[in-house]
């Protein structure tokens, strides 16, 4: 892994820990996903999931769309690990739920 994907892998991990410390949600499949198949994997698979994640409700419930895996795609520093589509999928997601993507 270099370290781009490594540094991903960081921030799936601190997504798990801040919702949990912030909200008291616990992504126990979320963490277990990251574990498995490393940051960047899982965010593919869950971006792709159709109609998104029961984590991404929570995280829009609690006002902290700010955690989503969607978010964390649109930050510019990962640009070159997603594609557009993937990145539009993203804002798209965001946008439909009120998430202000404009600066991303």
């Amino acid at each position: 892994m270099g370290p781009i994907e490594n540094k991903i892998n960081d921030d799936m991990k601190n997504i798990y820990f801040t919702a949990k410390r912030d909200i008291g949600y616990t992504a126990s499949r979320f963490m277990q996903l990251v574990s498995q198949k490393g940051g960047l994997q899982a965010a593919k698979q869950l971006i792709a999931k159709e109609g998104g994640t029961y984590g991404f409700e929570v995280l829009w419930e609690n006002k902290r769309l700010d955690l989503s895996v969607e978010a964390l795609v649109l930050k510019s520093e990962y640009v070159t690990l997603f594609s557009d589509e993937e990145r539009m999928l993203c804002r798209d997601r965001l946008k439909k739920f009120g998430y202000d993507t404009t600066a991303m």
